[in-house]
């Protein structure tokens, strides 16, 4: 388990201690799930009471927008699943599943797009989202940006509107934030790609 490479962002919403904690269960794991990748493992804090909690107030902490100004929670497959409805659950917002193609019932709207090592396609149900709605999106990783980009695309397609982004680690140096656009963004963590 490599952390070393880690560096902390928003080191102030979270703690010191906290944050060197939830560090130290994330695990690095070199040419996965190919080679040249290097795979952030992070279901280890999900196993560890004390890191979950730390996690979810960290994440309430460091909203990029306030409360008020979100009506709900988008939550990406897999790992957005993991923590978007507690996050949803604490401020008392829905929780709104953007699936990997083929695991949501009729009608859909779609979305494809390149990640580091292939293409994808993600699908929100069409109704999920009404009109006007303010939406927070969520995920635990930004990469490249590519499915939160297309999560983006999916809302808007909905008739919602993108209130921001929640990330709990960023990788440096792909500019996935920045693929974004001007939305109001945040991440607990800073990690080299």
């Amino acid at each position: 388990m490599a952390q070393s490479d880690i560096t902390l962002a928003d080191i102030q919403k979270v703690g010191q201690e906290d944050a060197q904690y939830l560090v130290s269960l994330i695990r690095s794991i070199p040419n996965y799930p190919k080679d040249g990748i290097l795979f952030r493992d992070f279901m280890p804090v999900f196993a560890d009471a004390k890191a979950l909690s730390i996690l979810m107030d960290a994440l309430e902490k460091a909203l990029p927008v306030p409360v008020d100004q979100i009506d709900a929670i988008a939550g990406l497959e897999a790992r957005g699943f993991l923590f978007g409805p507690a996050m949803a659950a604490r401020l008392g917002k829905g929780f709104i599943a953007v699936r990997k193609a083929g695991k949501l019932p009729p009608p859909v709207k779609s979305a494809s797009y390149s990640l580091e090592y292939g293409e994808a396609t993600i699908e929100i149900e069409s109704n999920a989202v009404h009109e006007g709605e303010r939406i927070l999106i969520v995920d635990d990783l930004i990469a490249t940006g590519g499915s939160a980009s297309a999560a983006r695309d999916l809302v808007k397609a909905c008739g919602g509107t993108v209130a921001g982004f929640s990330f709990v680690m960023e990788l440096d140096g792909l500019n996935g934030v920045a693929s974004l656009g001007d939305y109001p963004t945040s991440s607990l963590l800073t990690m080299p790609a």
